[in-house]
Protein backbone atom coordinates (compact mmCIF):
# COMPACT_ATOMS: atom_id res chain seq x y z
CA UNK A 1 0.00 0.00 0.00
CA UNK A 2 1.30 3.39 -0.75
CA UNK A 3 1.57 6.31 1.39
CA UNK A 4 -1.19 8.20 -0.95
CA UNK A 5 -3.34 4.87 -0.58
CA UNK A 6 -3.07 5.09 2.90
CA UNK A 7 -3.88 8.69 3.75
CA UNK A 8 -6.75 8.17 1.55
CA UNK A 9 -8.43 5.33 3.36
CA UNK A 10 -7.51 7.40 6.52
CA UNK A 11 -8.97 10.36 5.22
CA UNK A 12 -11.03 8.86 3.00
CA UNK A 13 -10.02 11.60 0.10
CA UNK A 14 -7.45 9.27 -2.30
CA UNK A 15 -7.83 12.66 -4.68
CA UNK A 16 -6.32 15.28 -1.71
CA UNK A 17 -4.01 12.01 -1.09
CA UNK A 18 -2.19 12.10 -4.32
CA UNK A 19 -1.57 15.75 -4.43
CA UNK A 20 -0.12 16.12 -1.38
CA UNK A 21 1.79 13.22 -2.37
CA UNK A 22 3.12 14.24 -5.75
CA UNK A 23 2.75 18.60 -5.55
CA UNK A 24 1.00 20.02 -2.39
CA UNK A 25 0.57 22.83 -4.23
CA UNK A 26 -2.24 21.24 -6.62
CA UNK A 27 -4.11 20.44 -3.28
CA UNK A 28 -6.95 22.79 -2.14
CA UNK A 29 -5.68 23.32 0.94
CA UNK A 30 -6.88 26.14 4.09
CA UNK A 31 -4.24 29.32 4.12
CA UNK A 32 -3.07 27.18 7.63
CA UNK A 33 -2.23 23.87 5.81
CA UNK A 34 -0.68 26.03 2.71
CA UNK A 35 1.21 27.71 4.84
CA UNK A 36 2.46 24.82 7.57
CA UNK A 37 3.48 22.79 3.95
CA UNK A 38 5.65 25.94 2.79
CA UNK A 39 7.42 25.52 5.86
CA UNK A 40 7.57 21.79 6.34
CA UNK A 41 9.11 22.27 2.30
CA UNK A 42 11.55 25.15 3.14
CA UNK A 43 13.11 23.73 6.53
CA UNK A 44 13.49 20.58 4.51
CA UNK A 45 15.18 21.59 1.03
CA UNK A 46 17.38 24.40 2.25
CA UNK A 47 16.79 24.41 6.41
CA UNK A 48 20.10 27.12 6.18
CA UNK A 49 17.86 30.01 5.14
CA UNK A 50 15.33 29.65 7.47
CA UNK A 51 14.89 32.52 10.17
CA UNK A 52 12.49 34.42 12.30
CA UNK A 53 10.19 35.57 9.36
CA UNK A 54 9.48 31.96 8.57
CA UNK A 55 8.07 31.46 12.28
CA UNK A 56 6.27 34.97 11.98
CA UNK A 57 4.35 33.43 8.92
CA UNK A 58 3.32 30.41 10.69
CA UNK A 59 2.07 33.12 13.60
CA UNK A 60 0.77 35.13 11.06
CA UNK A 61 -1.78 32.35 10.08
CA UNK A 62 -3.03 31.14 13.78
CA UNK A 63 -0.38 29.18 14.49
CA UNK A 64 1.36 29.46 18.43
CA UNK A 65 4.44 28.80 19.04
CA UNK A 66 3.47 25.07 20.52
CA UNK A 67 2.17 24.18 17.38
CA UNK A 68 5.18 25.79 15.53
CA UNK A 69 7.60 23.68 17.84
CA UNK A 70 5.59 20.74 17.12
CA UNK A 71 5.70 21.16 13.69
CA UNK A 72 9.65 21.83 13.51
CA UNK A 73 10.53 18.66 15.70
CA UNK A 74 8.51 16.84 12.92
CA UNK A 75 9.59 17.93 10.19
CA UNK A 76 13.00 17.74 11.28
CA UNK A 77 12.66 14.03 12.82
CA UNK A 78 11.33 12.23 9.38
CA UNK A 79 14.36 14.46 7.57
CA UNK A 80 16.54 13.14 10.07
CA UNK A 81 15.08 9.32 9.65
CA UNK A 82 15.15 9.49 6.13
CA UNK A 83 18.87 11.11 5.99
CA UNK A 84 19.58 8.05 8.18
CA UNK A 85 18.22 5.80 5.66
CA UNK A 86 19.78 7.23 2.89
CA UNK A 87 22.95 7.41 4.62
CA UNK A 88 23.40 3.49 5.00
CA UNK A 89 21.49 3.10 1.46
CA UNK A 90 18.10 1.24 3.29
CA UNK A 91 15.34 1.54 -0.04
CA UNK A 92 12.07 2.24 1.06
CA UNK A 93 9.79 -0.86 1.60
CA UNK A 94 7.99 -1.64 -1.56
CA UNK A 95 5.08 0.85 -1.61
CA UNK A 96 6.52 3.59 0.81
CA UNK A 97 6.96 6.03 -1.92
CA UNK A 98 6.26 6.02 -5.40
CA UNK A 99 9.20 5.39 -8.18
CA UNK A 100 10.99 8.30 -9.99
CA UNK A 101 9.01 8.03 -13.21
CA UNK A 102 5.71 7.05 -11.69
CA UNK A 103 6.63 10.32 -9.45
CA UNK A 104 7.82 12.43 -12.57
CA UNK A 105 5.10 11.79 -15.01
CA UNK A 106 2.28 12.61 -12.11
CA UNK A 107 3.78 15.59 -10.62
CA UNK A 108 1.64 18.48 -11.77
CA UNK A 109 -1.31 16.26 -13.04
CA UNK A 110 -4.68 17.12 -12.23
CA UNK A 111 -6.57 15.16 -9.83
CA UNK A 112 -9.53 17.04 -9.21
CA UNK A 113 -10.65 15.35 -12.47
Amino acid sequence: MSHAQDFGLESGNDQLARQLIYDYRTAELSVEDRALCDYAVKLTVTPGSMNETDVVALRQRGFNDEQITIAAQVVGYFNYINRIADGLGVDPQDGMQPGDKEWRDAKGRDYSV
